[in-house]
């Protein structure tokens, strides 16, 4: 009975170095070749949140400028990987030069609200530049010259709905048009508006 209880908490230490190698993915350096999964789902960020990508001098891009998502880069606000993404990405640069990357206008505008709650690191940092995609187009806007859709038949990259945005407002009103919704400026995206598609996008 001495062995096998000597035996027992070796055994089942060894179960749970196994089962950690099988269900806990490997962790690859930032920057590191990657390719996101794809069963890319909204998970729950650990309290640490992710921390944002630094700014890279020998990329040649000036300091506010928007940049190409990093395949590895994951979205504070629900830890997908927005790079999947690329008619609905956003990013957020900070005075520093780095920058937090978004699956959505929605967790861009989420993480602006509350910053802390996302990156205690950065919760008083200072915001250099905002972009989003162009919904139609491809490449950036800035965010706060963009024209949203809010209320439309089309699903964000959470499976519900988002604010798909767009560089031209007659591109966005003929989208409203067919998809449903109605035009708003950054501006107009009030604390209540937002609060509504958390709920529906969020809900943890």
């Amino acid at each position: 009975m001495r062995r096998a209880a000597v035996l027992l908490p070796a055994g089942a230490a060894l179960a749970a170095l196994l089962a950690a190698a099988f269900v806990l993915p490997p962790q690859a350096p930032p920057g590191a070749s990657f390719t996101p999964p794809e069963d890319d789902i909204c998970i729950v960020p650990p309290p640490r949140g992710f921390a944002a990508t630094p700014y890279d001098p020998a990329s040649g891009l000036p300091v506010a400028a928007a940049r190409a998502v990093p395949a590895d880069a994951r979205c504070p606000i629900c830890g997908m990987y927005p790079a999947r993404y690329p008619g609905w990405a956003a990013q957020l640069i900070f005075t520093d030069g780095a920058a937090h990357f978004f699956d959505s206008p929605v967790d861009l505008l989420l993480f602006l609200a509350d910053p802390g709650r996302y990156d205690v690191q950065r919760a008083d940092a200072g915001i250099l530049a905002l972009y989003v995609s162009d919904h139609q187009e491809g490449g950036w806007i800035d965010a706060r010259t963009a024209h949203f859709v809010s209320g439309s038949s089309a699903t964000g990259p959470m499976r519900g709905p988002d604010l798909p945005a767009f560089r031209d407002a007659g591109a966005a009103t003929t989208f409203a048009a067919r998809h449903g919704g109605e035009v708003l400026v950054f501006e107009a995206i009030t604390p209540e508006r937002l609060a509504t598609l958390r709920a529906a996008t969020h809900p943890h």
